[in-house]
């Protein structure tokens, strides 16, 4: 079974491990979100495709969600003894040395996708991790406060505000003139099902619909999608002020219907969003909490039933001896 899987962060990745659980044979592709990539201390930085790469490989930290395992933070240390900005930001050593080699092979020359498929060769993640675009794009965030109306990068209002201060708008600088990384709209048009992680709707999976051609190249697949919103609150993180900034409510039904019913055929929602409803989507509510591998093995597989089930009722069916 080809399977396609946009992805976030912690919520992605924690979702992805699941799917690989219960599809172990599988053909995966994840398109990872660049949005919230940025440069510091001289170093790209990609949180997301990081975030994916560690807990897939094995690497991550498993109490943050983030960041590597077993780390120390003694460069971080010596920067703000010498007065180096941000000091919010906080990368570790470990973490530093993927920066490093990230940057030389883009100042090489490779593309990000290049840079992204020779870091995952040590790391064996089982999926294969595209970025969104090579095309670089960073999520910025408008916020009025003491300093007036001004744009900050989305990981400032994030990391260092904590969302603190209401969004006005949130925009996807460069969204304009990117273009899919190498492999994205193929990998989609192989797919058997598409999959929408439980990740922030709007800074995650939102700014990967928002690159040209992908969101077109779904529409004509089976995409199921699983609610990042339990019981009118985000399952993690702070995806609310997210959605309050772009006008939407916080909740399964609002999610779905942002997303939309020509892009959505089907819905994961928990238990007690169970009245979540929109015409042309198969909305079925499971108990959507990952405390573990195996729970999140158990909402891969109910989102998998639930693409098998509504290619049946198109008379089409996933390919592979995963499709059950």
């Amino acid at each position: 079974m080809r399977i396609v899987a946009l992805a976030g962060g912690i919520g992605g990745a924690r979702f992805l491990r699941g799917l690989l659980a219960v599809t172990p044979s599988s053909e995966i592709t994840v398109i990872g979100n660049t949005g919230d990539d940025i440069s510091l201390y001289g170093l790209r930085v990609c949180p997301d495709l990081d975030t994916v790469m560690y807990t897939l490989g094995g690497g991550i930290n498993e109490e943050q969600g983030w960041g590597r395992q077993k780390e120390s933070y003694v460069v971080k240390e010596e920067l703000a003894a010498y007065g180096v900005e941000p000091q919010w930001f906080g990368l570790g050593d470990r973490d530093f040395a993927t920066h490093i080699v990230r940057t030389q092979m883009i100042d090489a020359g490779y593309p990000l996708s290049a840079v992204t498929e020779a870091l995952c060769a040590r790391w064996e993640p089982g999926v294969r991790l595209i970025p969104m675009s090579d095309d670089r794009t960073e999520t910025h965030v408008v916020i009025s406060d003491e300093q007036g109306r001004r744009a900050v990068h989305f990981q400032e209002w994030w990391v260092r505000l904590r969302a603190s201060v209401p969004a006005e708008q949130i925009i996807l600088v460069g969204a304009d003139e990117a273009k899919p990384a190498p492999g994205v709209l193929q990998a989609i048009a192989d797919a058997d099902v598409v999959i929408l992680p439980p990740s922030n709707p709007v800074v995650s999976i939102g700014t990967i619909l928002q690159i040209k051609g992908i969101r077109e190249a779904l529409e004509a697949k089976t995409v199921v999608g699983v609610s990042p919103i339990v019981g009118g609150a985000p399952v993690r993180g702070m995806a609310d002020a997210c959605l309050t900034a772009i006008g939407v409510d916080t909740t399964a039904q609002a999610v779905l219907e942002l997303y939309g019913s020509p892009l959505m055929d089907g819905w994961l929602v928990a238990e007690e969003d169970a009245g979540t409803a929109l015409d042309g989507v198969l909305v079925e509510a499971r108990p959507l909490i990952m405390h573990d591998v195996e729970s999140a093995g158990a909402i891969a597989q109910a989102a998998l039933d639930l693409a098998t089930e509504i290619a049946a009722r198109r008379g089409t069916a996933p390919q592979g001896e995963d499709a059950r």
